[in-house]
Order: C-alpha cells, then structure tokens, then sequence
C-alpha cells in the first residue's frame, strides 16, 4: 500500500482554499445586498410599536464591538424574547470603521427582531468609518421623539464641532413637551468610581469645555438619563439627580470582574414620564474551542466585507504558500555543488566590485581593516573597487571611489557606531553609475542591506561576509538581552546569508555554525589576509626606539589588540594579569592596543587594583604602525569569544608572537594547541597557567616563536585576493547559469 505525501495533500488543500475564497468573495460583492440609511427605517418601525403619550421600554447595550460570539448568539436571543419595544446602542458597536466592520455588525442586527437605534461612538468614527456611518445608518447627532420620550444622540468624536451640538441641543429641549429626555453619548462623561487599568483621558468626553457644557445643561434641562459606552464595565453614578451610566459589557473585551462583566441595561418609561432602568447581567461560559472556532470565522467573516485590499493580501498569502510547496515537491533539487560551472571568463577579465560597510577608516576595527585590505589586493590585480561607507569626521580629504554617506545617528560614548542614511537617492545613483559586476556586502543590516537591494535591482551576485557575531553583541542593542541573542541575531543572519549569492566565512567553525542556523546559500571559507611581509621589515632600531617611549627596560612584553568592550574579555585578563604579577618573580608589562566606549571604566579598574606599572592602556593605534607594536612584544594575549577569525591573531603570529587564547568560534582554526600557541576554556586559572609558562620559559616561547611565524605566512593578502576573485567569479558563472 503507498503512503500518501502529506506535502503533496497540503499544496492540494491550499489550491482548494484559493478557490473558494475567490468564490466567497465573488458572492460577498454580486449577490450580497447592500444597505443604507438603515436609521430611517427603524425610526418608522418604532414609531409603529410605540404610540404618542404612551409608555416605551428599551434596551441599551455599549461595546458590541462586532462580538458573533457573544452578542450574537448569547444577547440576540434574550432581547428578542425580553418584551423590549427596540434596541439602543450606546457607542461602539463596531470594533473599528472599516467597511468590512460595518457589514459585520449589520449582518449581526438582522438577527434582532425588534428595531434598533445607534450612538455614533469612537469605534464607528475611527478608520475612516465617519462617512461608512453616515452612508450606512444616517446622521452622527440626532434625536427621535418616540411614545412620551425624547431619545437624544450626540457625537462625542470630535467630528461635529461640540459647541454647535451644545447650541442645537439647547433649542432642541427648549421647545420639547415630551414627559422625558434621555441622552446617549458614545465617550463617557464621568471616570468609574472604582478606578481601572490602562484608561487615558482619550477615552472620556473631550475637551472638557464640552464635558462642562453638556453637564451644566443636563442640570439646567433636567434630562432623566445620560448613557455612554467605550470602557468595558458597567458604572453608574448620580450627579444633581441625573444618573450617568457608563455600559460596556455587550460582547467586548470584557474582563469577568466585579466591575466588568457581560450586562445590558433595560430601560422602562411610564406614560407619566417616570425613568426607571436596571442593569442586566449576563452570565457567559463559551468554551474555548468553540470561542477559538467563533473567532476565526469571524475574521474569515469580516475580512471580505471588506475592500479588494484585504481580499488580495489572502489570495496572495495562499498563493504563496501554494507556489512554496510546488517548488518543494514537485521541482528537483540536487544539494551538491556545481562542478560544471566556469568562473574562467570572469577570471580573466578585471571585475568591478562595490562593497557595502557599516564601518570603515578612519574607524579602527577588525571589519574596516580587512575590507582595506581586500580593496589593496584587489586593485593589484587590476579590478575597480567602490566602497559605500558612513562619513566620519575625521576621514581623508583624498580619498577615491569611497562614497561617503552621512550618517542619521551616531552611537557610543565615541560615536564610534553610525547610522548612515540609507534613504539618500545620490548613493543609488552613484553605485548605479559604477556598474559594478558583483555588491560584496559586510553587514547584514543597514547598509548592507541597501547594498542587497541594490544587487537585486542590478540583477549582480551578492555576497556576504560573515566578519561578526551579533550575538556577543547585544549589550548595544535596547533589547533583552537574551531575546536578542536566541532569536533576532540568528534569525538576521539566516535571513540576511540566504538571500544573497554567497556567503564567506574566514573559519570552518563559523561556516559549522551557519548551517546550524539554517544558512543554506552556498559558502566559501576563505580567512582574511594580513601584510606578512610587512611584520618582517620592521627595523630593530624603531623598536627600541618606541620601547624607550613607553620606558621599557628589560621586562618582557604581553601584547593584545581588541576594541575596549564588553564582548571582548578584557576584565577577565586584566583580573587574569593582576593574579600573575603576584606569583611570579619575571617582570613584565602588558600593553592592551585599542580604544572604545569601556576605556574609562577598565582603566579606574586598573588603578583601584593597583595595577597602572603592569596594565597600560595603550590606545587606539593607526594600521600601518601596527607591526611595529607587535614586535615590540614577546607573546600575545586574548581572551575574546566574539571573533569569527581573529585576525589580530594572524598578525600577531606574523612578528613572531606566540599566543594565549580563549577557546572560541574563529581561534579554534588558528591556534593550534601546543605548536603556535594555547588555547583553554574560559578559565582563568588554566589561562593564567599558559601565559605564565610563555613569561617563564625563554625556550618554549622561541620555539613556538618559530612556529607561529611560519604558519602565518601562508595568509598573505596576495593569495586572500586571488581566492576572494575566483568567490565573485564562481558566483557570476553561477547566476549567469540560473538566468
């Protein structure tokens, strides 16, 4: 017996739905009646059940909010079985002004077998819904005079001008006879006494010169009741004899407490002109499923009343869905690389190559030096480099084929973090006018994801390298930390690798994690270059110079570079060095190279430990100087776990410096244990342990001095750029492939 494929039901099921939603709604808009001045034909209804000079009963109900569930089919029935004479609404029948809230509620109604009457209140007046109000039931303030009883209805919106309504209300009752004038305003006129969540001044009578007119002429005109709705309880207070009713509780978000609770207010005048009401309290008890089951239909329901917007938007979901499973099922997919393509006429020829940072020098970091370094390599090889990047300060004068984007917001206690201005037409135009060959991308936020787009609307591969782990850091970002970590970062990643063309990575490990979290675009590691031969030609003689600075004498020297923050370690070596100087007899000085937003914090942390002769904070330090610093150190030290290759480590290796590290995604591919360096657990005794034995051991440290700097040599900048071409020229051969 064969096994049905449950993607295959599923991609069936979601045509069935496509089809009968076009039905449904081809029903809705042809064979649907529609309706208008509905106001005017209930008035004649009730005219006709209740005679002048007689007596009228009525029910009033506030916050219907389109409520099937509740009002239709718990509150219909008993009004219609109560013996009433019609049906008020004291506002906010719908749950909003859109014309598919509208047909909602009149579908609801024409359950009701007695007429009904409506407050124009804040649900019916937002989203537009004034005009769908005035189209479908009729004027936003009136009054009917119906038995012995005026009924008036004020807009409490602010669509009619209050005082206007104020005037018309005084000659409407200057010239009344009727036995009883009973108000109905949509906005409450007085707060709860008992106090509720969440309420603002919004959602009461507004202004107050309007809430101070109206009491002061209910005063004058002694009206016999006030009711509103709009809060979702009931409340009733009395004020110079007229009762104030606050009803809320016909089908909305109603709580099941003392104060809120399903209710309808009846309503009773006697021929004599004496009001009377009572509050009505329904018990409801949906059970859930069936409350679930209800409150989907409902949307189904309301949601093609509406216009061809909302319609679309379903259609096309669906059919999104649809063609997803089509290609899932139906359409071969072969998971191996392409061993056919030829990235050789692309090779062969000089590439034009736009590149997309959201930082880049003068900004000293890991991303900008690498990206100068890849521009430097590609340029010898003849290729044409654009870079798009925020503007700073204090950048060069001279500078040619950067586009320099001002920037909306600068962030850190340095301004270090910018946000350039996306949105500037010049800088479309400018990469537009480059015609670049391939959008190399090294963030996926912000700028890179303009650069994204703009590959897109070129029709040019886009390729992405992962330089950060966003996830270390969250202390940036106005979020919950772990919410930040465990969801956005990796989510931004997947999304942001899988929509380009290619994806490089400098380390095995980093391309592990990746595929991890669902990176499926194909991926290239390919690790950073460094100016090796750069670290061999520093002469001895600039180095003793600069040891005479920094008044260097005999100690030896512990070397790290890192960006003074918290998602770098370095409170864990400072603590690390202050336990080292105390259990050994070798004098040494540590020299942390690099600045940021905890420089101040880490340096009071040093001096209150009383260690300023063997930490220094040495500062920022301009690229082309940095292998100088280097071999000015006999051993580097690092503790970071947010690298994703740890260049500096490279560079480091390439003066000859062995190396202490923490074990983390991007050491683990360059340290190797015991040949160029160490490697531990973010421990610090066993940290402490390794960085003693390369301070202590004068063999040790030459020999892995040796190793570490021959295994640096083979990651010249030379070969990064010939590597980082045949990325861009496989990845051209393989859209021209796809298209």
């Amino acid at each position: 017996m064969t096994r049905r494929n449950p993607l295959k039901l599923l991609f069936y099921l979601c045509l069935v739905i496509v089809v009968a939603l076009i039905g449904y709604k081809v029903y809705l808009n042809f064979f649907k009646q529609d309706f208008e001045a509905l106001h005017s034909g209930q008035v004649e209804r009730i005219h006709q059940r209740t005679p002048p000079g007689e007596g009228i009963r009525f029910a009033v109900v506030g916050n219907i909010n389109n409520s099937v569930g509740i009002f239709e089919r718990r509150f219909i029935p008993e009004l219609n079985q109560a013996g009433l004479d019609f049906l008020v609404s004291a506002g906010n029948a719908v749950s909003g002004g859109g014309e598919d809230k509208y047909r909602a509620l009149y579908g609801t109604l024409s359950h009701l077998e007695i007429p009904y009457l409506l407050t124009f209140g804040a649900h019916e007046y937002e989203d537009f819904g004034s005009f769908r109000f005035y189209d479908h039931f009729g004027p936003h303030f009136y009054s009917i005079r119906t038995g012995n009883t005026r009924l008036i209805f004020l807009d409490s919106t602010g669509k009619t001008p209050w005082r206007w309504q104020i005037r018309w209300l005084r000659d409407l009752l200057a010239h009344d006879t009727s036995n009883a004038q009973i108000l109905f305003v949509g906005h409450p006129l007085l707060k709860p006494q008992t106090p509720i969540l969440f309420d603002g001044e919004e959602d009461y009578l507004q202004p107050e010169a309007f809430r101070q007119a109206l009491m002061q002429l209910v005063k004058e005109q002694d009206i016999d009741l006030v009711l509103s709705a709009n809060l979702s309880l009931y409340d009733e207070q009395e004020i110079d004899g007229t009762p104030y009713i606050t009803t809320g509780g016909a089908g909305g978000l109603v709580l099941n407490t003392e104060e809120s609770f399903y209710h309808y207010v009846d309503v009773s005048v006697s021929p004599n002109g004496e009001v009377q009401h009572q509050m009505k309290r329904l018990e409801v008890g949906q059970h859930p499923l069936w409350k679930r089951l209800e409150g989907f239909w409902f949307f189904i329901y309301s949601l093609f009343y509406t216009g061809f917007l909302n319609f679309i938007l379903i259609v096309s979901v669906f059919v999104a869905i649809t063609i997803k499973l089509y290609q899932v099922i139906f359409i071969g997919k072969d998971y191996y690389p392409d061993y056919d393509l030829d990235p050789t006429p692309w090779l062969e020829k000089p590439l034009r190559v736009a590149m997309f940072t959201n930082n880049y020098l003068p900004f000293i970091g890991g991303v900008p030096i690498s990206i100068e370094r890849l521009r430097n390599g590609l340029e010898q090889l003849g290729d044409s480099i654009l870079v798009v990047a925020p503007k700073y300060r204090d950048q060069s004068d001279q500078e040619d084929a950067v586009v320099r984007v001002p920037s909306l917001l600068a962030m850190g206690e340095k301004r270090e973090f910018r946000l350039a201005n996306i949105f500037l037409a010049r800088i479309r135009k400018q990469v537009r006018a480059f015609r670049p060959d391939v959008i190399h991308l090294h963030h996926p936020f912000w700028l890179g994801s303009l650069g994204l787009f703009m590959a897109r609307q070129l029709g040019v591969p886009a390729i992405y390298t992962y330089h950060t782990r966003l996830e270390h850091y969250a202390h940036f970002v106005p979020l919950p930390g772990m919410l930040f970590r465990n969801l956005i970062s990796h989510a931004l990643i997947k999304r942001f690798a899988n929509r380009c063309d290619g994806v490089i990575v400098p380390t095995y490990s980093t391309e592990e994690y990746l595929r991890m979290i669902g990176v499926t675009t194909p991926t290239f590691v390919q690790p950073t270059g460094i100016e090796y031969q750069r670290f061999q030609s520093v002469e001895k003689a600039d180095v003793d110079a600069l040891r005479n600075k920094l008044g260097l004498t005999n100690e030896k020297v512990f070397i790290s570079v890192a960006r003074l923050s918290n998602e770098k370690n370095i409170d864990f070596m400072i603590e690390a060095i202050d336990r080292l100087r105390k259990e050994t007899s070798v004098p040494f000085r540590f020299l942390m190279i690099g600045d940021g937003h905890q420089r101040d914090r880490l340096q009071k942390k040093i001096e209150s430990l009383g260690l300023a002769s063997h930490f220094t904070l040495a500062g920022a330090v301009q690229p082309e100087e940095m292998a100088l610093w280097y071999n000015l150190g006999d051993a580097f030290l690092f503790a970071s776990k947010s690298e994703t290759q740890g260049m500096v480590i490279l560079e480091a290796m390439s003066a000859g410096l062995p190396v202490v590290a923490v074990r983390a995604s991007g050491i683990e591919d360059v340290v190797r244990d015991g040949l160029n360096g160490y490697k531990t657990p973010e421990n610090q005794a066993r940290w402490l342990e390794k960085a003693r034995q390369l301070l202590e051991d004068d063999a040790l440290r030459a020999e892995l001095s040796d190793k570490a700097r021959s295994f640096a040599a083979d990651y010249s900048i030379e070969q990064f750029a010939r590597d980082v071409r045949g990325i861009y020229a496989t990845s051209l051969a393989a859209r021209q492939k796809r298209h």
